[in-house]
Formats: structure tokens, C-alpha cells, sequence
């Protein structure tokens, strides 16, 4: 009786035994677990800051992208009114080619009253033979016209060395223009064409914010171009106003 029951007593303790280990064990895993549940909840935790902190910087550059779409109105309206006044200087200088064109018909026509003062000249030497009694009188009168051919050579010689100048004027006006319009479709298009691709690229919802910094810094460099070339055009159709201010002035 007693060797039976020394052996359940045995078996009995070898199962608690075994009962005991099997809890150790679920226990070790149990807190292992907790220690892995608390982790990712300390990332998650880490991870909705650093979410809030990305919406506040995202909220911060549109922001930043509504103050350079209002900058870049300005701008536009600002070149749309530099245009308008290229436009009033083209309609000057074709003014001034006007003018030009009727002075060379004034210049024709002095030329023409030369050519005729000349023939008559010549017309009163040949009379000046068989009229030799009136030499007198047509010496005085020849010295007259001399005077007056003078005084018309003179005028005419005036008249080209305005011709001249306003020539001279002109060209560098135009040159003035071509240059306007060359910086114009250059200087401008570049920076207009990178603003509205870098724009696009900020539409985009898949941007990464290194790529959305860089696209704004790209508008800001544009903008800047701009802003500089707007200045310069306006130094230089400020330096061509006063050239054909001069120009009407000798007038």
C-alpha cells in the first residue's frame, strides 16, 4: 500500500512539477509579450507626433505657396502694364518714321529746287554773252542767286545733318526695342516656364517634402529672376524715353 502510494504521490508531484514549468514558461512568453505590446505602442505614439508635426509644416508651406501665387499676380500684372507701354513706343517710333520719311521728301525737294537753280545759272552765263549791255544787272542778279543757293545749301546741309542724327537715333532706338524684345522672350519665358512646372509638381499629392522645399525654393529663384528683369526692362525703356525726348526737343 505504501509503494502505491508513494508512486501517485511521485507521479502527482512530477505533474505538478511539469504544471508549474508549463505556467514559468506561459508567464516568460505573457511578459514578453506585454514588453512588445508596450514598445509598439511607444512607436505609435512617436509616430503620431511626428505625423502632427509633418500636417503643421505641410499647413506652414501652402501657406508659403499662397504668398508666391499672390507675388506672382503682381508681377504678371506689373509685366502686362510694361507691355502696354511697349506698345505706345512702337506706336511712337512709327510716328517718327513718318516724320523721317517726310523730311526726306522735303530733302528730295530741295535738291530738285537746287538742280533748277543751277540750270537757270548756267542759262543766265550763256545770256550773259549776247547780252552784254545787262551784265551788270545779271552779275547782281547772279550774285543774288548765288546768296540764295548758298543760304539753300546751307539749309540742305542742316537738313542732313538732322537727317543724319535722326537716323542715327532711330537705329539705336530700334536696337533699343530689339532688345527689349529678345530679353522679353528670354529672360522672361525662362522663369515663367519654371514657375508654372514647379507648380505643377506642387499639385502633385505624392510630393515628398524634400522635393515640395525645393520646388518652392525653384518659384522663389524664378520670382527673383523676374523681379530683376522687370527692372532692368524698365531702366532700359526709361533710357529710350529720354533719347526720343531729346529727339523731339531738337525738333
Amino acid at each position: 500500500m505504501e509503494t502505491k502510494l508513494d508512486r501517485k504521490l511521485s507521479l502527482a508531484t512530477k505533474k505538478l512539477v511539469l504544471k508549474n514549468e508549463e505556467i514559468e514558461k506561459n508567464s516568460k512568453e505573457l511578459i514578453f509579450a506585454n514588453k512588445e505590446l508596450s514598445f509598439q505602442y511607444k512607436e505609435r505614439g512617436n509616430l503620431a507626433a511626428e505625423l502632427i508635426l509633418a500636417n503643421k509644416n505641410l499647413a506652414f508651406q501652402y501657406e508659403e505657396k499662397e504668398k508666391r501665387a499672390a507675388e506672382l499676380d503682381v508681377a504678371n500684372t506689373e509685366l502686362a502694364y510694361q507691355n502696354v507701354e511697349k506698345e505706345k513706343r512702337a506706336s511712337e517710333l512709327v510716328i517718327a518714321n513718318n516724320e523721317i520719311a517726310f523730311q526726306n521728301e522735303e530733302k528730295e525737294k530741295r535738291a530738285v529746287e537746287l538742280i533748277i537753280a543751277n540750270r537757270e545759272l548756267a542759262f543766265q552765263k550763256l545770256e550773259k554773252n549776247i547780252r552784254s549791255s545787262e551784265l551788270i544787272i545779271a552779275n547782281k542778279k547772279l550774285i543774288f542767286k548765288t546768296q540764295e543757293r548758298e543760304i539753300k545749301t546751307a539749309e540742305l546741309n542742316i537738313v542732313n545733318r538732322d537727317l543724319k542724327i535722326a537716323r542715327e537715333n532711330q537705329k539705336e532706338y530700334i536696337r533699343g526695342l530689339e532688345e527689349m524684345i529678345f530679353m522679353t522672350s528670354h529672360k522672361v519665358r525662362q522663369p515663367i516656364a519654371n514657375i508654372i512646372g514647379f507648380s505643377n509638381i506642387l499639385d502633385e499629392s505624392t510630393i515628398s517634402p524634400d522635393d515640395l522645399k525645393r520646388s518652392i525654393d525653384s518659384i522663389k529663384e524664378s520670382a527673383l529672376a523676374l523681379d530683376l528683369f522687370t527692372r532692368e526692362l524698365t531702366t532700359l525703356i526709361c533710357e529710350l524715353s529720354e533719347k526720343m525726348g531729346k529727339i523731339k526737343n531738337k525738333k
